[in-house]
């Protein structure tokens, strides 16, 4: 977002990252309002944009939140020095929002397909969604969305992305977050303006997720801090592939080709069906945590399935790939460069093959 999964999709919806920010600015989009929203947003933050450094000297400045500026400064030095990521003055200045997102992404899906309606910009390419700086905006490209008929779904984005076109501030939506997600963000980010592939959603992400979730586990370290617990990640991995099943089912059902009341019947069948399943699933696995039940209670459609496993679908390929050049970053970055210069389908060819090397490891 962009990007993004340091905690887990389903709940990194509300934090999906426009990482097309730049795009917006020169997508040839036919709309003359939506091109000046884009150009305004992103004019905005630099406008408001403040060096942290002068932040933290300046004796008015809150002292909690000069606090969480000096740990993503520190985490923005950790990823260039240890990490080997882009040593640029992207999170280096800091943006006070009067909202609670920077971005709010609209996602749409046809009524009876799980293939997102795709939005396509010069830089970043097709991905799934469209970003709006106003809620209100947002809102009403969703409501024209469904008035033709498509499913949608919009989501607050807390952070974004311009690939380095622009110096990305710290935003005070990120600063919600705890200290483990500021700056894994911060390598989920920079690891983007790193290595990026137009239109190849999935080996983004996964790339981007795999940097994160590898340097937090050495940014913790470096830090006498113990490695994460599991039980988040096995929560979050247990959801994920329930909504994967879900669209797993609903695939299947548009593709059965019956008539469009009977499609609709069972559409409401697989969604209804999907939220029993969760709850045997919760109550007995993890009867004590409700961090996904307001996810289950919303409306569910097309549109809000599209997010997810974008975010790890590649992350054990690339886990094989770190392994091979022995953990040393600057090989790791070499290897992956190879991969993103091949075309897709051999690219996706070889990741399948990783992928399946990381599961036999595992057995």
């Amino acid at each position: 977002m962009f990007g993004f999964r340091s905690s887990h999709v389903s709940l990194a919806l509300p934090r999906l990252i426009a990482f097309a920010a730049m795009s917006l600015l020169l997508s040839a989009c036919s709309s003359v309002r939506y091109y000046a929203q884009a150009v305004h947003g992103q004019g905005e933050l630099i406008v408001h944009r403040r060096p942290i450094d002068k932040l933290l000297h300046d004796p008015h400045t809150d002292p909690e939140l000069a606090a969480r500026l000096r740990l993503a400064l520190q985490a923005r030095r950790f990823a260039s020095r240890q990490l080997g990521l882009p040593d640029n003055r992207s999170y280096t200045g800091y943006v006070q929002l009067d909202r609670s997102y920077v971005v709010w992404n609209v996602f749409a899906a046809p009524r009876y397909s799980v293939q997102a309606v795709p939005q396509c910009f010069p830089i970043a390419g097709c991905v799934a969604y469209r970003g709006w700086f106003s809620e209100a905006d947002a809102k009403a490209d969703a409501a024209r969305l469904h008035a033709r008929g498509d499913d949608v779904w919009v989501g607050g984005v807390p952070a974004y992305s311009t690939l380095g076109w622009f110096a990305d501030p710290i935003l005070s939506s990120m600063l919600r977050w705890d200290d483990d997600e500021l700056a894994g963000t911060i390598f989920h980010e920079l690891a983007h303006q790193l290595i990026y592939v137009k239109s190849d959603t999935a080996f983004n992400e996964s790339f981007a997720t795999f940097v994160q979730a590898q340097g937090l586990r050495a940014w913790r370290a470096s830090r006498g801090l113990p490695p994460q617990g599991d039980q988040r990640q096995a929560l979050g991995d247990g959801f994920t592939h329930l909504v994967l099943d879900l669209r797993e089912r609903l695939k299947t059902l548009y593709a059965s080709r019956v008539d469009e009341v009977a499609m609709a019947a069972g559409k409401r069948r697989e969604i209804d069906d999907f939220r029993k399943r969760y709850e045997h699933w919760h109550r007995r696995h993890w009867p004590d945590d409700h961090r996904y039940d307001p996810w289950v209670a919303q409306p569910i459609n097309n549109a809000r399935l599209l997010p997810f496993g974008l975010y790890d679908q590649w992350t054990p390929a690339f886990g094989v790939l770190f392994q091979r050049a022995q953990r040393s970053w600057p090989v790791f970055y070499a290897k992956v460069r190879k991969l993103a210069r091949e075309p897709q389908a051999q690219r996706d060819d070889e990741l399948q093959m990783l992928s399946r090397s990381a599961k036999d490891a595992r057995l």
